[in-house]
């Protein structure tokens, strides 16, 4: 039954964004269907057919040991502070427990000198280029604006200097759609960030992420589109675009500078969960002191804390995509948080969650994984839209005035991703790790 829900909250999503839409007269439905279509083909292969549930599963397997490699580095400058909770290693040392800065942020460092090796010898750009090719003939997008999307699959906020040549030109809903698609997605280098959070609770958790990314590049056009249907006639439209990438002279010089801005990403990383847990926790700090007061005077039970109110504003879209009654308050609550807090929090608290059993249906953490994979979140919508207005100054008040509008598309587009997933979803499948 609940999967029939998520299957309807696809659509309900997609009203959602139709009925606030710039101008519901101009909507371009061919983007939408296949968009939708898309997903649907996507999520079909992983969680029905069985060669895309055994690709699924190599993909996963092959992340979590590729992050287990990964931490060499981190044990030898770290030690056993870089241990994993109940591991030793090879001289007998017990770790101290979970210590986020330790064992998780050197990891973006890592997997940003491993994409920019990637991007060197060509895989990246030929993936990028192969997704670009199907949104622009299947959605009838500019190309433009499917390979920055497409580039979100894989990278983050550095996705806009794939299409740097064609940014200065580009419509308001072009601008938006590349806002909303590398909001609504998640970056390869901070991937082992969640893996790490919720490996223990999740084993096939890595694969879960993966297939997220790729279910939420075309939510993300559907999304835009919807509430900022195209008006004006693109220069890229339905034409094959090829990524602007300048390329390093060696792949030592790729190693070098790939893990330099793996080191500023993780610094980025630090100062927003300083600086945004410290604003929350000060928030709630007044909210709760006042919200108490009402409460007393007015007989009510109302959570005033900001992760409580905000879980109160997206209670129905929670139970829109299939998230059982008895867990939806709950899973609210973390996916509200998102857009105060960032992703990172988030699924620490979801994993407190699982680990605490409040959650009475398995399918409620599922869901959760896939509506968290995204960076919508006040936060990352500074990022993107000073990060893309530093390419082209020229359009800042553009970017400026459809960045809010991008961070709604892109919530809507992480819950639509959850939708979708939601509608194959199987309690006994291989891929709950089962």
């Amino acid at each position: 039954m609940y999967n029939l829900v998520s299957f309807a909250g696809i659509f309900i999503l997609m009203a959602f964004a139709w009925a606030l839409s710039t101008d519901r007269k101009v909507i371009n439905w061919r983007v939408v269907i296949w968009g939708v279509l898309v997903q649907i083909l996507f999520a079909l292969f992983i969680f029905v057919v069985p060669a895309g549930a055994g690709i699924f599963m190599v993909i996963n397997d092959a992340l979590v040991k590729v992050i287990d490699v990964a931490g060499a580095g981190t044990k030898f400058l770290f030690g056993r502070l870089a241990l994993p909770p109940g591991t030793t290693n090879e001289w007998g040392e017990e770790s101290l427990g979970f210590i986020f800065a330790v064992q998780v942020l050197p990891q973006i460092i890592f997997f940003a000198a491993l994409m920019a090796v990637l991007y060197y010898i060509g895989i990246m750009s030929w993936l990028v280029r192969m997704f670009a090719r199907v949104f622009t003939k299947l959605m009838a997008v500019s190309g433009a604006e499917a390979l920055c999307a497409s580039s979100n699959i894989f990278v983050g906020i550095e996705s806009a200097t794939t299409v740097r040549p064609y940014l200065e030109r580009m419509t308001r809903s072009e601008l938006c759609t590349i806002l909303t698609a590398g909001m609504a997605t998640i970056a390869s280098t901070v991937l082992a960030i969640y893996i790490l959070i919720l490996k223990k609770q999740f084993p096939t958790i890595a694969g879960h992420l993966v297939s997220a990314s790729f279910l939420s590049a075309p939510a993300a056009i559907v999304m835009s589109k919807l509430l900022m249907p195209e008006t004006e006639k693109p220069e890229t439209l339905g034409i094959d675009v090829k990524p602007f990438y300048q390329r390093e002279s060696s792949i030592i010089e790729a190693v070098i500078n790939g893990a330099n801005a793996g080191l500023k990403l993780a610094a980025g990383v630090v100062a927003l969960l300083i600086a945004f847990l410290g604003l929350v926790a000060l928030a709630d700090f007044l909210f709760t002191g006042t919200g108490m007061k009402i409460n007393e005077l007015s007989g009510l039970n109302i959570d005033w804390s900001l992760k409580g109110l905000l879980g109160y504003l997206f209670y129905p879209f929670t139970l829109a995509i299939g998230v059982p009654p008895q867990d939806t308050f709950e899973i609210a609550q973390v996916i509200g948080e998102r857009a105060i807090v960032t992703e990172t929090k988030s699924y620490m608290d979801l994993a407190a969650l699982m680990d605490a059993g409040v959650l009475r249906d398995p399918r409620s953490a599922f869901l959760a994984t896939y509506a968290l994979c995204g960076f919508a979140h006040v936060a990352s919508l500074a990022i993107f839209v000073g990060g893309t207005a530093a390419l082209v100054p020229g359009r800042t008040a553009d970017l400026s005035s459809v960045g809010p509008r991008a961070l709604l598309a892109a919530t809507l587009a992480c819950l639509m991703t959850a939708a979708v997933a939601g509608t194959f979803f199987r309690g006994g499948s291989i891929l709950l790790g089962q």
